[in-house]
């Protein structure tokens, strides 16, 4: 039965949409059907996610004349051009128009892939979210940011392009496996640290409810996630500001992703070892005390995350990736560091030396 249990908004104007939260969403044609502007939907998703979803989303969507599936290989390696190219192919085949919808069914890659499809087909059509991982749940699905990865530097090619609505249905994260749902968790951790106090805490009294996947402790911390982000991106939608505060750890976490291979390290778990590398830089530059950065290493060690890169990664390796990162700016490099915990600053003048130092 479905059970819609919460209703957030996320207030960008004309562009503004809602995220529902509840248990067997897909099976509620009528939240679909109040977003899908025309008679024309694509359901776009992967090879692992299509069999377990994608039926009871079309079934939802019967009175639409034409949907069309577009299944994808698996894979953050598989975020490229290349694949985009699929989904327009087939879009053109089947005769979308402008009024079509295409619907994300699946993580944060098909979520960013097909939003950046529905940013450039026809020069923009309507798209909505049903992300099925804890980390496009709680992070990718909500904010407009959608694009690909090249392989000098991830999601180097993308567009800001806001959805008509993210549907989250916590039933996806029973199918999910322990260590994906641990990579969600970390951007989950994230919140806390960068606005969140509170909900800070709390994760450190109830990581094992959320390991569990007791449904009161997920919904709860998927509504703390999505409202923080939700804020933020309403103050700043295309990251000219305060929006970079939500890059905690990415900086560093997308460096790793680069030199290992994408897909190699989950996202998750790359910017769980970012998030320690920015907190012990801001223990080094005297703005919390040591204790915050080991409660955070030994939270994380719970959840089965690392907590430092790659051996095989040196300080100049790291600096040339970082140097690439669309955070940098007139040729600065842009960190994002705790000023507290739920604190978080975004700088310009770090000394590289000091950062070397917390790389090395």
């Amino acid at each position: 039965m479905t059970v819609l249990m919460h209703t957030l908004h996320v207030d960008l104007g004309e562009r503004s949409y809602p995220i529902y939260i509840g248990r067997d969403l897909f099976s509620d044609g009528a939240l679909l059907r109040d977003h899908v502007a025309g008679r024309q939907v694509a359901l776009v998703s992967n090879e692992t996610v299509a069999p377990l979803y994608v039926d009871r989303v079309r079934e939802a969507l019967s009175e639409v004349d034409l949907v069309s599936e577009i299944v994808l290989p698996d894979g953050e390696q598989y975020k490229t051009l290349e694949t985009l190219q699929v989904i327009f192919d087939r879009l053109l085949q089947d005769g979308h128009n402008r009024s079509t919808t295409l619907i994300a069914v699946g993580g944060g890659v098909v979520g960013d892939m097909t939003g950046f499809a529905a940013a450039c087909y026809q020069r923009g059509v309507n798209f909505i979210q049903v992300p099925t991982t804890l980390l496009a749940q709680v992070d990718s699905s909500v904010g407009g940011k959608t694009g690909v990865n090249h392989p000098l530097g991830k999601n180097m090619i993308g567009a800001f392009h806001q959805p008509r609505c993210v549907l989250i249905d916590i039933d996806t994260l029973h199918t999910l496996p322990e260590r994906e749902m641990a990579a969600g968790l970390a951007e989950v951790v994230k919140y806390g640290l960068i606005c969140d106090e509170p909900f800070y805490r709390w994760l450190h009294e109830h990581m094992p409810n959320l390991l569990a996947r007791e449904e009161s402790a997920l919904v709860e911390a998927i509504e703390r996630s999505c409202m923080n982000k939700a804020q933020v991106v309403a103050e700043d939608e295309r990251e000219t500001g305060v929006r970079a505060i939500l890059n905690l750890g990415h900086t560093f976490g997308h460096a790793i992703e680069t030199a290992q291979g994408y897909g190699s390290w989950l996202h998750g778990e790359a910017v769980a070892a970012g998030m320690c590398i920015a907190t012990r830089l801001s223990v080094a530059l005297g703005n919390i005390p040591e204790t915050e950065a080991l409660a955070l290493e030994s939270l994380l060690q719970r959840m089965n995350l690392p907590t430092k890169p790659p051996q095989d990664m040196g300080v100049d390796q790291f600096l040339t990736l970082m140097g690439r990162d669309k955070k940098v700016s007139d040729g600065q490099l842009r960190l994002v560091l705790l000023r507290g915990i739920g604190d978080a600053i975004v700088t310009a003048d770090t000394p590289l030396d000091e950062v070397a130092a917390v790389l090395g």
